[in-house]
């Protein structure tokens, strides 16, 4: 059985609900920050990077959002979560996900964790105050020209659609307002009303 490590407010929740939308035999574990859980041996021992998610298989680890979709969509063809056989649609797939991965992301974080970038409280107030404006910069290229819709990648759902919903779940707390990202929003609303999505919601009590 494949087993999640995640935490509340993560991205995790992005894994969580595809496994949901593939039908996978799965269990999660919800890792306790708090403890600092993260940072002890056990867990060091199952993902050195100290970070979540982690998606255990029967043939090992996988760490870092995209690959650990890009599995789960591969690993359960028959919830067609990927454009599989068409080289194409795949790339542009892996694309969207890299770009929330790699600047989307982080471009959130700096708001909330420049202490992994800086000591200087000088230099994380400063963080503090532009990263909503990165973060808004980046989510107003993807609602006014990445997007495609009704879907992330168009008609088709995919892997990119839980992942793409998390993120966007974010605009409010980086104070911004989501009515300026009406397509997201639009997105974000009937994400909501998926299977999968209410029912991890109901198991978090969400």
């Amino acid at each position: 059985m494949l087993k999640l490590y995640t935490h509340l407010g993560t991205i995790g929740l992005a894994c969580e609900i595809a496994l949901e939308d593939a039908g996978a035999a799965y269990e999660v574990h919800r890792m306790n920050f708090g403890e600092n859980e993260q940072r002890a041996a056990p867990y060091l021992a199952i993902n050195p990077k100290s970070r979540v998610p982690s998606l255990e298989t029967d043939r090992g680890v996988i760490t870092e959002t995209p690959a650990i979709l890009g599995y789960i969509a591969r690993t359960f063809p028959a919830a067609r979560l990927a454009p599989e056989g068409d080289p194409f649609a795949m790339a542009q797939l892996e694309s969207l996900m890299s770009y929330l991965c790699a600047w989307v992301h982080p471009a959130a974080a700096h708001r909330h964790r420049g202490y992994r970038w800086a000591d200087d409280p000088v230099a994380i107030a400063d963080m503090r105050r532009k990263a909503p404006e990165v973060f808004g910069e980046a989510m107003r290229l993807i609602d006014t020209t990445i997007f495609r819709g009704p879907w992330a990648l168009g008609e088709a759902y995919s892997v990119a659609d839980p992942y793409l919903y998390v993120v966007t779940g974010w605009i409010p707390r980086d104070t911004l307002d989501m009515a300026d990202f009406p397509r997201l929003a639009d997105h974000h609303a009937r994400m909501g009303e998926r299977p999968a999505v209410r029912t991890v919601l109901a198991r978090l009590g969400g």
